[in-house]
């Protein structure tokens, strides 16, 4: 049995000041916070969710900010950068946007796209590309239009440690697609419409190190809790050691390191994030796991204030 992954599920990075984080994410980029909660290993932390309208798989970053924590640094064993895709003609719309609010960006070109790179507060790595796939994101703020509305994922650039059993392992272990090879990058594809190109970096460099500004963990998608108990027998008999299943209140998750080093998850689209809040009220409200249910007075106070605000 061969199994593949439809693409990326979500992706999650390690910030700074979680008000800096939601108005970078939602008041500039325009995505929408579909989910307050807290970190399941550290609950006076948050965990924050930013995705397209429905907050569909392919479509969401999640942050862990930590206001007073170290710098990491961005290389081998880590996602380089997070790749968003935006309608085709919008790129000028996004130039103007950075202009405005003084994010500094540089154009680039790679597998006959052109790209716009920039970084977010805290030194994450980010792009947008244009391409036809994935549905209009209808989720409108500011002066964002779904017209020029981030869709969600493009892919991401992978950094690795061991750029060939990187690649074994995208293609043996998670069914991607080779697709094309430019410089010192192997581009693969998933069969999803979105979060479905990654681009490997096949020259090493620095070691990456975790901390403020650098990707946790890349996660991939699965049906449902059937296909997912057959990802974890699978990647098990492709020789990864992975963990037990872990209920993530949205999602069910199962991780393991490849061998270059960077940390796969591999998450369920089912529930989702309407399952404990209304879907028109996602992201309003500070949700916790029903384990710290009976702490919540305590963890709200030690939470840093945060809102949703308009920059325009």
């Amino acid at each position: 049995m061969k199994k593949q992954t439809a693409g990326i599920h979500h992706i999650t990075a390690i910030v700074g000041h979680p008000q800096e984080n939601i108005d970078f994410y939602a008041g500039i980029l325009g995505l929408r916070l579909v989910k307050q909660t807290v970190n399941f290993d550290d609950p006076e932390t948050y965990h924050l969710y930013f995705g397209n309208e429905g907050g569909k798989p392919g479509t969401i970053i999640t942050f862990f900010p930590w206001a007073e924590a170290y710098k990491g640094r961005i290389g081998d064993g880590q996602v380089g950068v997070t790749t968003y895709v935006v309608p085709i003609g919008s790129l000028d719309f996004w130039k103007d946007r950075f202009a405005k609010f003084n994010i500094d960006y540089t154009i680039a070109e790679r597998f006959g796209e052109r790209y716009v790179q920039f970084e977010d507060p805290h030194g994450l790595q980010l792009e947008i590309v244009e391409r036809e796939g994935g549905e209009e994101n209808v989720w409108m703020f500011g002066s964002i239009t779904k017209d020029v509305a981030i869709k969600g994922f493009g892919g991401a650039i992978l950094y690795s440690s061991r750029p060939q059993e990187t690649q074994a392992t995208l293609v043996d272990v998670m069914g991607l697609e080779v697709v094309g090879t430019e410089d010192d990058y192997i581009r693969f594809k998933s069969t999803a419409d979105i979060g479905n190109i990654i681009d490997l970096k096949m020259t090493t460099g620095v070691r990456g190190t975790m901390g403020v500004g650098t990707v946790h963990h890349i996660a991939w998608r699965a049906n449902d809790d059937h296909d997912h108990l057959e990802w974890q027998a699978y990647a098990m008999d492709k020789g990864q050691h992975v963990t037990e299943i872990k209920d993530r209140n949205y999602f069910n998750a199962i991780y393991f390191r490849e061998s270059g080093e960077i940390l796969f998850e591999i998450a369920t689209d089912p529930p989702g994030f309407a399952h404990d809040e209304t879907h028109e009220t996602m992201g309003t409200h500070l949700m916790l796991p029903p384990q710290y249910e009976q702490f919540r007075d305590r963890l709200e106070k030690s939470l840093i204030p945060i809102n949703v605000r308009p920059l325009d």
